[in-house]
């Protein structure tokens, strides 16, 4: 079956797209970045394809013989008016697939049953609706709280609960929700392909489960056996609400705003019989979080939701600039010899941030970190997430990794931190007058007067930090 993928690099899609392969399907992904997926998916019924559905002149390449397509494209982490990008590139999809052969096209959406909706959960609707418009027809499964490792709600729980032994929390911790496993999301995606029973069909998908986010993060906290108090106050505004969420979490403003927004709706399935027809166990909720950290504690979270550009504001284009400016910029340029150390500090490399830290200064990089929180940027706390393996368009702390090449000893990091300019952080062995050294060098392109007074500003700490981080990445043995 030829299966075309939208939205190829996000969380459920990384999930989806092995299950399929292993079925035996050909794959057409679409991204809008080939450079950050080719590597990490490279398979012999893999194709990929470029293409942005906001600019419909990209989309004049895409596969034309398609059986089915998966709509797995959402921008609620995004700044500005998320929900007018989601209509259009759902119209430039709808002219695309109109043009194809495609049979059915199956979109994962959200839980849409109360009167009132949030701006998250109408503009799902819409773009359902816009989707159905197509003469191809389609089969939409409207999901709630997806409960697995590298999920956003699952991140998010996890910060709250590892975190905080008591929370003063705001009320709509007591609204009601239906958690579902991710396992079994791609049961039903799976599920209900090409079954002319489903065409034309929307359903809801959730666990066995009802619960209050409030008993979600108490039974969350009873799998990792912790103790935790939760007080709720009916005092905190939307506005505050957004604030504590983004600031003791990893997530973006934007995205703890719309989930605040969303969260004050109740998202509970209504009753079908599709788990019976498909013959789908629905797991439970303490089940498919113990599920999540084993996967966790074996490292193999497949994809995490901070890897998403949308999260960032980061144009992915930039993973195409892989040479550094040079001119109009400011350097840091810090030497170590490595002596036949080469694949410990290689290693060490490959590994840094996250739990490991910067091996110099780990307070001084909390501190800043703890900064472009204040400042609206998205701090430390995403880290990393794979110990010791990284890939290009991986985020990594307030990072965002532009080449991670082995074979070449290089890692490239690009800044998206709150800085009045642009920052690269680089690390490369390479040979100097017949000897192997690390070359770890700091840029930063400035914009404007600002740009100029932070680099003097901070040029002190770069002293003691940069030589600190480049001589204990030689020496470091974990």
């Amino acid at each position: 079956m030829e299966i075309l993928v939208t939205g190829a690099n996000g969380y459920i899609a990384q999930r989806l797209i092995p299950v399929l392969l292993e079925a035996g399907h050909s794959i057409h992904a679409v991204v809008r970045n080939a450079a950050r997926f080719a590597e990490a998916n490279a398979h012999d019924r893999m194709h990929i394809y470029e293409a942005d559905l906001l600019q419909p002149e990209s989309l004049s390449h895409l596969p034309k013989p398609i059986d089915v397509a998966f709509y797995l494209v959402h921008s609620m982490s995004a700044n500005g008016d998320f929900s007018q990008s989601e209509s259009a590139a759902a119209k430039h999809f709808v002219d695309y697939i109109n043009q194809t052969a495609c049979q059915q096209i199956i979109y994962l959406s959200g839980i849409v049953n109360e009167t009132q909706l949030s701006t998250h959960l109408e503009s799902r609707l819409r773009v359902e609706k816009l989707l159905g418009s197509s003469k191809v027809p389609l089969t939409t499964l409207r999901a709630g709280i997806i409960v697995g490792s590298g999920s956003a709600s699952f991140e998010i729980i996890r910060d709250l609960v590892e975190k905080l032994p008591v929370m003063i929390a705001p009320k709509w911790l007591n609204t009601l929700c239906q958690p579902i496993a991710i396992r079994n999301v791609i049961h039903f995606l799976c599920g209900v392909m090409l079954k002319p029973a489903y065409y034309h069909q929307h359903f809801d998908i959730g666990g066995p489960d009802v619960l209050t986010y409030k008993q979600m993060l108490l039974q969350f906290a009873a799998v990792r056996k912790l103790r935790r108090s939760i007080i709720t106050v009916p005092i905190m505004t939307p506005r505050l609400s957004s604030y504590w969420l983004y600031f003791v979490t990893a997530t973006s403003y934007p995205l703890a705003k719309n989930l605040v927004d969303s969260m004050k709706v109740n998202v509970i399935a209504s009753p079908n019989k599709l788990a019976e027809e498909l013959q789908i166990e629905l797991i439970p909720y303490t089940t498919a979080v113990t599920m999540a950290f084993q996967r966790i504690e074996q490292h193999m979270v497949i994809s995490s939701w901070i890897d998403s550009f949308s999260a960032s504001n980061t144009s992915p284009q930039l993973m195409m600039q892989v040479e550094v400016p040079k001119h109009g910029c400011f350097h840091d340029i810090k030497w170590r010899k490595v002596g036949n150390n080469e694949t410990q500090v290689l290693e060490n490399i490959w590994s840094i941030g996250g739990k490991r830290g910067w091996y110099y200064g780990n307070f001084l990089w909390r501190i800043r970190g703890f900064m472009d929180k204040l400042a609206g940027g998205v701090g430390l706390r995403r880290g990393r997430t794979h110990p010791n393996e990284i890939n290009a368009g991986d985020a990594l702390d307030f990072w965002r990794v532009l080449i991670a090449d082995k074979q070449e000893k290089r890692l490239l990091l690009f800044a998206e931190m709150k800085l009045p300019g642009e920052a690269w952080l680089e690390f490369k062995l390479m040979k100097k007058n017949n000897q192997l050294y690390l070359r770890q060098t700091a840029t930063f392109r400035p914009r404007g007067v600002w740009g100029r007074l932070y680099w003097y500003s901070v040029l002190p700490f770069h002293v003691f930090i940069f030589n600190g981080m480049a001589s204990n990445l030689i020496s470091f043995k974990p």
